[in-house]
């Protein structure tokens, strides 16, 4: 997912280059939208992971 919004920043940054702002923005908006999501998934993966990974031990 990181790597689908690194795809969109750069496409976004290269609209914005050429001088299609609007569609530049848009791109943007969708890899800072991927990024977040990717970040909280991996969040609550990762305390998903610490909870098993105690009652296993236990």
């Amino acid at each position: 997912m990181i790597r689908w919004a690194i795809i969109f920043l750069v496409i976004g940054l290269v609209f914005a280059v050429l001088g299609f702002g609007g569609i530049g923005g848009a791109f943007i908006g969708v890899a800072k939208f991927l990024f977040f999501l990717a970040i909280a998934i991996f969040v609550i993966l990762l305390i998903l992971g610490l909870i098993a990974g105690k009652k296993i031990v236990d």
